[in-house]
Formats: structure tokens, sequence, C-alpha cells
């Protein structure tokens, strides 16, 4: 009788680490300054100080830092810079995965828009936008505020290189248990070996 191909159970409890969300990721979601300058441009909304954020919460975070510099040792410091820096950092992401959605949207009902034999992408009443145009602008809001986030996550992952010494690298979580998946994977391998 040939041996059971149960994977033993000790040796599926392996970690792996959770991918974290870098600055890179945040740099290709978000709007870069040029393209914010010209969203603002285009659309005709506020444009921002981009080097005034981005300063102005590097100050923050080295300030902060710097007051809590006798009551907390190095470690304790790098654990607690980290956790500030990956919140910037996660919610500038989150902005910039927003904006790329909304600019998606923005470019389907354009193109739905410029079809002549579609009744329901035709302008409004007068004085209103068209549901396109509301949808572009909705988009170059999305842009202007995850340029925003993007900003004050580069100036905080400066303040903690600055603080700390060390360039910032978001933090990774062993997987508690990846043996659900392997299960699966062994589910399947037996169905298959059963026609």
């Amino acid at each position: 009788m040939a041996k059971s191909a149960t994977p033993n159970r000790s040796n599926a409890r392996f970690a792996q680490p959770r991918r974290g969300t870098t600055l890179e990721m945040v740099r290709l979601s978000c709007p870069d300054a040029t393209q914010a300058l010209k969203i603002a441009e285009s659309f005709g909304t506020t444009v921002v100080d981009s080097d005034g954020i981005r300063s102005l919460h590097q100050r923050l975070v080295v300030e902060t830092a710097d007051s809590l510099s006798e009551g907390l040792g190095e470690k304790a410091m790098q654990i607690h810079l980290q956790r500030i820096v990956g919140a910037f950092v996660g919610s500038a992401h989150g902005a910039g995965q927003f904006y790329s959605r909304a600019v998606t949207e923005a470019r389907d009902a354009t193109a739905k828009a410029s079809n002549d034999a579609r009744d329901e992408d035709l302008d409004g009443p007068v004085g209103y936008d068209s549901a396109a145009q509301r949808k572009r602008e909705f988009a170059a809001d999305m842009g202007i505020q995850a340029h925003s986030l993007r900003m004050a996550a580069e100036g905080t992952v400066a303040a903690y290189e600055q603080v700390i010494g060390e360039t910032w690298k978001p933090f990774e979580r062993p997987v508690e248990n990846p043996g659900a998946s392997l299960d699966r994977k062994a589910a399947e391998v037996q169905m298959d070996a059963l026609g």
C-alpha cells in the first residue's frame, strides 16, 4: 500500500513576510509635482506647495523625535518612527490607488461621451456638467489629494533617515498561518489524481 501524501503540519508552519507598502509604490501611484501642476492648471484648481508640504512633514517628525529623545531609547524611537512613517506611506498609497481608479472611470466616461449615438452620456440640462466632466473633475481633485499625501510621505521618510540614520523600509509582518493555502494546494493535487 502506498504511503499517504498528506503534508506534515509541523513543516507547513513557516513564516512568509507580508509585503509592506514602499515609498516607490507611492511614487508610482501618486502624481509628481509636474503632473500635479498640470492638473491644477488644466482644471483651474489651487496649485499646492509641494516642497512646503514635504519640508513641513519632515520638520514635524524630526521635532517629534527630538521631544521624545529623552523618554525613548534608540530602538523604541526606531519602532515609533517606523509606525508613523508607515502610516503616512500607507495613506498616500491608498490615495494613489483611489486616484488611479478615478482616472480610469473618467477615461471610460469620456470615451463613452465621445460616441454621438449614446443618449445617456449627453450633456445635462443647461448650467450642469455632463457625467464625464464631473468624473474628470473628481479625478483631478483626487490627483491633487494623492500628490499632497505623497509629499507628506516623502517628508516623513526623509525625517526617518535624518533621525535614525537608516533608509526607511516598511515593516514586514510574518504570515501567521500559511498552512491553509498549503491545504488547498494539497486538495487540488489530490482531486487531480482522482481524475
